[in-house]
């Protein structure tokens, strides 16, 4: 379907526009319904903004509904400025990432001053995937992650704020900030393991902090176990503490076929993710005269 007549249409309405903000802005077209004229503007904007989407001009999109944004802004419409800064973010989102972020922040500055924090807190989310995925920037998401927990935390979203520290504690790990990972792992297990229904993945964050404690130094990974087969019973009868005892004998006879032996045995019933995968490469290189492969 031919778009093109749209994006005509869209150019057509943002002139239009701009000559209402302009002449509201005038002596006479301010005594003479000036404000009017401003919220003609605010909807021709929004309009032309979604024309502009159905044509994929994204940047045109985002644009439009930014100004959108600054004129309703000028009218004291927050709720309404920070509806435009989202969506010109979203439309930013596929053609200038950096341009989403600053209008997301935009957003996030009108809904934290309206004491609005668990949407503020979701947008955070939205800028940390941006950072994660387009401008590959980890250091910056795991910022924005850390900031939405925060604002769900205070909200007492705890399972959302869980959600995001998981990420932080992820990408905490894979930047070797093991201390900061083990921190946030641990306080999410122990969140986790009296919920009746989260308490099965509680075993899974102990799992992730072991590793990282293995990481640091055997001997501190050996009393973590036990720290959480103490905290936590049902860790000690999972097939990951096993796993951690029998890497725990390996390690001490550095004896990489054992290591491997046991990963792989894990593996072919209960699959190692990426992540899990990475850190068990670095624990085995810390064996000595260690290939560095989990072959």
């Amino acid at each position: 379907m031919d778009n093109s007549g749209k994006e005509k249409e869209a150019m057509q309405l943002m002139a239009e526009a701009d000559k209402k903000v302009k002449s509201s802005g005038s002596f006479l077209g301010g005594m003479f319904g000036g404000n009017h004229k401003v919220e003609d503007a605010c909807e021709m904007y929004a309009r032309a903004a979604n024309m502009f989407k159905m044509a994929k001009n994204w940047t045109a999109a985002g644009n439009a509904f930014c100004q959108a944004a600054r004129l309703h802004m000028q009218m004291q419409n927050k709720l309404d400025s920070a509806t435009c800064f989202v969506d010109a973010g979203n439309a930013y989102k596929k053609a200038d990432p950096q341009e989403a972020i600053n209008c997301f922040n935009a957003a996030i500055d009108i809904y934290t001053d309206m004491g609005r924090f668990t949407i503020a807190a979701k947008h955070h989310m939205t800028i940390a995937e941006v950072y994660e995925s387009e401008l590959v920037d980890i250091e910056k998401a795991i910022a924005h992650y850390e900031q939405a927990a925060d604002y769900y935390k205070g909200e007492e979203s705890n399972s959302s704020a869980n959600k995001c520290l998981l990420k932080v504690g992820f990408y905490s790990a894979q930047l070797e900030q093991y201390q900061k990972a083990i921190e946030i792992f641990e306080q999410v297990a122990t969140s986790t393991m009296d919920n009746p229904l989260l308490k099965y993945n509680a075993k899974e964050y102990f799992f992730k902090a072991s590793l990282c404690h293995f990481i640091v130094d055997e001997l501190n990974a050996k009393l973590a176990i036990e720290k959480y087969e103490g905290m936590f019973p049902a860790f000690s009868d999972s097939r990951e503490c096993k796993l951690l005892k029998k890497l725990l004998e390996a390690h001490e006879e550095q004896n990489s076929d054992a290591f491997t032996e046991a990963v792989k045995e894990f593996d072919s019933i209960s699959r190692l993710d990426q992540w899990q995968t990475t850190m068990l490469l670095r624990i085995k290189k810390t064996i000595q005269g260690d290939s560095g492969d989990l072959k």
